[in-house]
């Protein structure tokens, strides 16, 4: 028995909108659910030797697109304990620019089984 191919998938969304907590929407209404975020600590070094090393924090989050239930909209002051923007806008070079100006790279966008999904990390500051 053959397997059938996913159907192929369109472009990434142009915008995802905060509608709460770990709930986005994009420009056509479609729900994108935060199912994984990590975090983790990145060294980057300016130049030789240490004296100039900088600690940043890797930033890499996965959603799915997915039906929610509606609720009311919360505050976005959740959002500043993960640092998930409030908005990612489509940027060239399989990229989204978020409301802070950072950059976030398209690592995957892609679908497991019948949920799409998309896989972004946030470039170290001053990526352009």
């Amino acid at each position: 028995m053959e397997a059938e191919a996913s159907p192929p998938l369109g472009s990434p969304p142009c915008c995802l909108w905060f509608r709460r907590p770990g709930i986005y929407e994009d420009e056509n209404g479609r729900t994108w659910v935060t199912v994984a975020l990590r975090i983790s600590p990145s060294h980057r070094a300016w130049g030789r030797g240490s004296p100039g090393s900088t600690h940043e924090i890797s930033v890499t989050v996965h959603m799915w697109q997915m039906p929610v239930h509606p609720q009311t909209p919360r505050s976005p002051s959740h959002l500043l304990v993960f640092g998930l923007p409030l908005k990612w806008e489509l940027y060239p070079g399989r990229r989204y620019q978020a409301t802070d100006s950072r950059l976030w790279e398209i690592v995957d966008h892609g679908q497991i089984n019948s949920m799409e999904q998309l896989i972004l990390k946030r470039l170290p500051s001053g990526s352009r």
